[in-house]
């Protein structure tokens, strides 16, 4: 990393990807949060889906987004985002009253045109004055054409080539935060076996827009967030509903008192301690 770079160290923070319900906000994420939690990062996490089934592209009501929160100390998944990628006006928008004052946002250029704003509802072509988000550290880039160019000659068609979108919003946001690019590939791997063409063009992607974070390094800060190694063992995700299913279980355990399910006892708590752990 180069010498000019402005590196700050943060104890945690919190990152929002939101875009259209077919950017790839939530596999970003995902994979993010992964690779964050493999480094040893505390992570917790919240998906954002759209609040209408199949809204127009680049509408309010199709907006989605993945929340995740990196660091020491963490326990839920963040208020406010210290970074944001918005893939279009309509993320923006929906997620301004998520982003704190002083966030980094990031924004693909080719989707802030005239028709995309209208889409989203603005009233002006400056969304950002519109917003009053006058005090954010803007992070302009031309996402859908640079990864147009980096996969002109991959013999993909136009359709899915735009869905690589993500992963270069991904490798941006690696760059950013120092994230190991090599671990993210793993992972990628595995979703894409069976498609090693997709599987390419995905790390090529993903790998470019890294690159692209090292040539701006002089106009926007990175972080390093503390890490600590892993101890080896098993781990699992847990989602909301299994979190709380687990910690009834616990309570139960303790105090000596049944479960019930309606008014069915469902007793004792570590017979369904041990299914839940199969």
């Amino acid at each position: 990393m180069s010498e000019q770079t402005n590196v700050k160290e943060l104890e945690k923070v919190v990152i929002r990807f939101s875009g259209d319900s077919g950017d790839g906000m939530q596999l970003a994420g995902n994979l993010f949060s992964n690779i964050s939690a493999a480094i040893g990062n505390e992570i917790s996490t919240f998906p954002d889906y759209p609040a209408e089934i199949r809204a127009p592209q680049g509408t309010l009501g199709g907006v989605s987004g993945f929340q995740v929160h990196i660091g020491k100390g963490v326990y839920t998944p963040g208020d406010k985002a210290d970074v944001l990628v918005a893939m279009n006006p309509a993320a923006l928008k929906t997620n301004t009253k998520y982003v704190k004052p002083n966030a980094v946002v990031i924004i693909d250029t080719d989707s802030f045109q005239k028709n995309d704003l209208e889409k989203a509802a603005f009233l002006t072509e400056d969304p950002f004055k519109e917003l009053n988000m006058n005090s954010v550290q803007v992070v302009p880039v031309a996402i859908t054409s640079l990864v147009k160019d980096s996969l002109a000659d991959s013999g993909l068609d136009n359709k899915t080539i735009l869905r690589c979108k993500n992963m270069f919003a991904l490798g941006l946001i690696c760059w950013l935060f120092d994230r190991p690019l090599d671990q993210a590939a793993h992972l990628l791997k595995n979703k894409f076996a069976k498609k090693p063409s997709v599987l390419e063009a995905n790390i090529k992607v993903m790998t470019d827009g890294y690159n692209y974070g090292n040539n701006i390094h002089a106009s926007v800060s990175t972080y390093r967030i503390e890490t600590k190694s892993a101890k080896k063992g098993f781990y699992t995700d847990v989602n909301g509903n299994r979190a709380t299913a687990l910690g009834l279980i616990a309570a139960s355990e303790k105090s000596g008192l049944p479960l019930f399910l309606g008014s069915y006892p469902i007793t004792p708590a570590s017979d369904i301690l041990h299914e839940l752990a199969k």
